[in-house]
């Protein structure tokens, strides 16, 4: 994989230039994109022009490419979101993520395959490390590209995980960050209440470097080494779904962290939080059948069967039914805050366990439901393995204190490398 904070750091020295850094996205895309199919659009002859600009190894993202899930509008790209509805649409206009990462200095490469509508039907991208396994989804390209080493920062989005889920899979990092902490113009709505851009890289420092780069925030973690954090690790009512594997990593993680200087202790959540996953279900639903009215109401038979059965039972959903969901989010927010007055970061999983055999489905985001939904920052952690595949550590910080995370993350991370 690439790393995006040591290809700037050699960009910074002068040992390297943004050009060449194309060069070895377009190495790497020519040799594995054919088998993994991550990207839906490329222009490797307009990124080496960008690249070219002597301006732009000064700016923050020092000229690094940048890949965007197709879902994220850009100018000088189609945005198809995953549909045939969208087929060679143009929009006249970046979405303000795009526009902001440009500002910065990142060269956009091209787009990344979404699942429909980044919801449910998958887009064929294969997984990197396995490639008869799902990438994951919604943001499949971008985790995929990431983890071939085909790009060193990708955009993804997540409503309910598809920010973590397959970052866990393909082996690499992914950061939700606090709800709308990137901005959401110009990225197509799936639930407005969930919907939060993030950002895919090879390690931690990585992708708190580029978010920090993008957002002018102080949220890089490179500069000193981290803090022994307090950990708190939560077993919800999902944890007998995960995998053997997965709860052996978790217990692993928890005890690495620990023996490195962490605190940590188990925290048994209170009722309100599986009454709020539950009403996670009842917004997402509501939301996507309202943001997809358009689609809905004039190109129906153009839907995929799975995301057209989906909306056609969340047309039933009553306004009291989304009303009532609403509150219990808020009360879980209230009484989740309240758990993590005492602690950094939560230890869970990142998936019910390594991504599943076949492509017919992008696997189940119950792990992160819940998180999302709490609008906290996330990050999955790679460095385990179940036969061979990837497992994914998840850290979910506290609303608004995404540095704090991502330095509790970074600790995790070195702990489990040992």
């Amino acid at each position: 994989m690439l790393s995006a904070l040591a290809l700037a750091r050699r960009i910074e020295s002068g040992d390297l230039t943004p050009r060449a850094v194309v060069d070895l996205c377009a190495e790497a895309i020519a040799a594995r994109e054919k088998e993994i199919g991550a990207f839906v659009a490329l222009d490797l002859v307009a990124a080496r022009r960008a690249a070219d600009d002597a301006k732009v190894a000064s700016r923050p993202l020092r000229g690094l490419p940048v890949g965007v899930k197709d879902i994220f509008d850009t100018a000088d790209l189609p945005t198809q979101y995953g549909s045939p509805i969208y087929a060679g649409f143009q929009p006249r206009a970046d979405a303000a993520a795009v526009a902001l990462t440009r500002r910065a200095g990142g060269i956009v490469i091209g787009k990344t395959v979404t699942t429909e509508f980044a919801t449910m039907v998958p887009g064929g991208t294969h997984n990197p490390h396995n490639l008869a396994h799902t990438p994951g989804g919604s943001s499949s390209g971008s985790a995929a590209a990431v983890a071939a080493g085909m790009l060193p920062i990708a955009f993804g989005t997540q409503t309910a995980g598809s920010v973590i889920r397959p970052a866990s899979f393909c082996g690499v990092t992914g950061f939700k960050p606090s709800y709308r902490l990137l901005p959401m113009p110009g990225i197509k709505d799936v639930a407005w209440h969930l919907d939060t851009a993030g950002v895919f890289g090879a390690g931690v420092v990585d992708v708190a470097f580029a978010t920090a780069a993008i957002l002018q925030r102080d949220l890089r973690v490179d500069r000193s080494a981290p803090a022994a954090p307090r950990i708190a690790l939560v077993r919800t009512h999902l944890w007998p779904q995960a995998n053997p594997a997965m709860q052996q990593a978790i217990e692993h993680a928890a005890r690495s962290a620990e023996k490195a200087g962490a605190t940590v202790v188990d925290v048994a959540p209170p009722p309100i939080l599986e009454e709020a996953y539950a009403a996670q279900f009842v917004i997402q639903d509501y939301e996507t059948f309202r943001s997809r009215a358009y689609e809905y109401d004039n190109h129906r038979d153009r839907l995929g069967k799975e995301l057209r059965e989906s909306l056609d039972a969340a047309a039933a959903i009553t306004a009291d039914a989304y009303d009532a969901a609403r509150r219990t989010a808020s009360r879980g927010r209230q009484v989740f805050a309240d758990i993590m007055a005492g602690h950094d970061v939560i230890l869970t999983p990142s998936s019910p366990g390594a991504a599943p055999r076949g492509l017919s489905s992008t696997g189940n985001p119950m792990f992160n439901r819940l998180w999302t939904l709490m609008g906290t920052p996330c990050v999955n952690v790679p460095g385990l393995s179940d036969s061979g595949l990837p497992l994914g550590i998840q850290v979910v910080g506290r609303f608004g204190r995404d540095r704090l995370a991502l330095e509790a993350a970074l600790f995790v991370e070195r702990a489990i490398a040992g």
